[in-house]
């Protein structure tokens, strides 16, 4: 059985005991967090797909983690003015287990 799931505007296709990485998501770690903008489901070969969403399918993932992602660089210039500007950024995340998936 697996899902798609959306969060964070990125849609993830997911089965039970995966891990993966989100955009952050305001909980703790160790809380369940349940996601019910599920997509699609497939089960025992047969698709269900929502239009857009599955009423009443949801996710539960459980929130292993919070970190960074690795740094990326921002370079702007203009030439011939002598306009430089060099900026880093990393993007917070979410590393979260799918606990259960329920359709």
């Amino acid at each position: 059985m697996y899902a798609v799931i959306e969060t964070g505007g990125k849609q993830f296709r997911v089965k039970q005991g995966d891990t993966l990485k989100v955009e952050k998501l305001k909980a703790n770690v160790g809380d369940i967090v349940t996601i019910e903008k599920v997509l699609l489901v497939e089960q025992d070969g047969v698709v269900k797909v929502g239009t857009p969403v599955l009423a009443g399918a949801k996710a539960l993932l459980k929130v292993v983690e919070h970190g960074k992602g690795e740094k990326i660089i921002v370079f702007k210039y203009k030439p011939k003015k002598n306009y430089r500007r060099k900026q880093g950024h990393r993007q917070p995340y979410t590393k979260v287990l799918v606990e259960a998936l329920e359709a």
